[in-house]
């Protein structure tokens, strides 16, 4: 996809060619702010028709009218991002990105050694 853009400095015309083309987004990345204590249940039941239990939780839900409209009843609620299909993450995947590195390598076991 070429743009064209005047520069402010000059008025010559300038072709942008972006250096690589992205994915449409797709999904919503939706990532739970702020807590739903003493809200009304109205509000707690869309956050639970959402996935989201607990607060800082990230969930990912595909862009559709019936998503946007749950998002907009909780919009001071959460942080909402344009991702791609590529870029969701299952709640497996979101454990392992966090998982610290284990500090240490298995190179062998000497008590099976032995028994051979």
């Amino acid at each position: 996809m070429l743009t064209a853009r005047r520069c402010i400095s000059t008025s010559s015309l300038r072709l942008v060619v972006p250096t690589s083309v992205s994915a449409p987004k797709t999904y919503y990345k939706i990532t739970l702010q702020r807590s739903a204590i003493a809200l009304p249940s109205r509000i707690k039941d869309t956050l639970t028709s959402l996935g989201i239990h607990r607060r800082l939780q990230t969930v990912y839900h595909p862009h559709n009218q019936i998503n946007a409209g749950k998002i907009l009843a909780v919009k001071e609620l959460v942080t909402i991002e344009n991702v791609a299909a590529e870029e969701v993450r299952s709640k497996t995947e979101q454990r392992q990105e966090r998982r610290p590195p284990r500090g240490f390598i298995v190179k062998g076991n000497k008590v099976e050694q032995q028994e051979l």
